[in-house]
């Protein structure tokens, strides 16, 4: 099996773990890209795009990164905070009035990105692949959906509503849904390999999703201690869990594997990139990359501190959350990250994250899915514990 591409002096156990990832771990391709002080210092990928033809995966290959996508979402809505065309406190509903629907006029864009707004689930009327080809449907369900505790009393994984809310929000300042606007004015002005809503000319390159493998893999996800209340609220369909996952979306993960998928915006859960355009990206989220910084550094702060932790309502464990991004302190983060650091992972497994103290940025991007809900399993943990070792000699 071949690894390509580069690591810069001192960083050979990233390379070193990606490798584990495909010997030990039952990985079928991925790639991996890490941002050190403003520099590329790892950019390896390997293994297959498309197991059935073989194809192999290429530095321009890109995958589906599930809720990962959320990350472009936050980073969207906030340059446009870093430009004053948003305010993390001015309730949402003063740019799309039509929000204000059933006790919802008090929710800020600061509830909404920390995960405290309360609007979590869409069982009134669930995501269809319809819906999201149209668009509208979704923003209406999201309009007219009443929270399910008080907002900004309590937080909660706005998995399925999140990036659905934010673009309506920023659909109304810019004239542009979010993968438009991150099109625009993020993606191709840093030249990144990201999508929310691949383009019809890009799907060649897109890999072939791959299901966990076993059913015993698959049940491992559900072993894990910390994990059990979510696993077993999932099993219920009266559960807050389910409701706001399962229950708000007519899409099954099999369905979810077909490539029309990637082409509509799905911004909660259907972005595709590469990891190296993840790690730029990420990279100029906390510093001037080709000209180009995305965030000051107070609001990166703001974006890494953090907003909600403890026991999430809709996931019943514990969660850490800044703006629209994970922190460390729950189970979906990797072991090890320090205070201060902000990322987002996904079902697929795919992981990124920027730590702004050690300037380092990270993206990983595979194609066979995690056994976990939100990622952080052994393949991401590998590689963030080599990115360290290397940082540390």
């Amino acid at each position: 099996m071949t690894i390509d591409g580069s690591t810069a002096p001192g960083f050979d156990a990233v390379r070193e773990a990606f490798e584990r990832n495909f010997v030990d771990r039952g990985e079928v391709g991925a790639s991996v890209a890490v941002w050190h002080r403003g520099r590329p210092v790892v950019d390896l990928w390997g293994g297959l795009a498309d197991p059935d033809s073989a194809q192999p995966w290429r530095h321009d290959t890109v995958t589906a990164i599930a809720s990962t996508t959320k990350a472009m979402v936050a980073i969207s809505v906030l340059t446009l905070v870093q430009r004053g065309e948003l305010d993390l406190d001015r309730p949402v509903a003063d740019y799309w009035p039509a929000f204000t629907a059933e006790g919802k006029a008090g929710i800020t864009l600061r509830m909404v990105l920390a995960h405290r707004s309360g609007v979590v689930s869409l069982e009134h009327s669930p995501v269809t692949y319809d819906g999201l080809v149209r668009g509208a449907p979704v923003f209406d369900a999201i309009a007219s959906a009443r929270p399910q505790w008080t907002p900004g009393r309590a937080h909660g994984y706005h998995g399925v509503t999140f990036g659905h809310l934010l673009s309506a929000v920023i659909r109304q300042v810019t004239g542009q849904t979010v993968g438009s606007y991150f099109a625009t004015a993020i993606a191709a002005p840093l030249g990144l390999d990201c999508f929310i809503g691949l383009p019809g000319s890009e799907l060649h390159r897109l890999a072939e999703l791959v299901l966990p493998g076993s059913a015993a893999e698959v049940e491992l996800g559900s072993q894990v201690p910390e994990l059990q209340p979510l696993y077993e609220a999932l099993a219920d369909p009266a559960s807050l869990t389910y409701r706001a996952l399962y229950g708000s979306m007519h899409i099954g993960w099999e369905e979810a594997t077909d490539p029309k998928f990637s082409q509509v915006e799905a911004p909660s859960t259907d972005g595709t990139a590469s990891a190296a355009g993840l790690a730029k990206l990420f990279a100029a989220s906390i510093g001037e990359v080709d000209g180009t910084r995305l965030l000051g550094p107070e609001l990166a702060e703001q974006a890494a501190r953090v907003h909600s932790s403890g026991r999430d309502e809709v996931l019943g464990i514990r969660t850490d959350w800044g703006l629209g991004f994970m922190l460390p302190g729950g189970p979906f983060v990797p072991g090890g990250l320090p205070a201060g650091s902000f990322g987002h992972g996904g079902a697929t497994g795919s992981y990124a994250f920027a730590d702004p103290g050690n300037d380092i940025a990270f993206a990983y991007t595979p194609n066979r899915g995690s056994e976990l809900l939100e990622g952080n399993d052994l393949r991401v943990n590998g590689l963030v514990n080599a990115v360290y070792r290397s940082l540390r000699g």
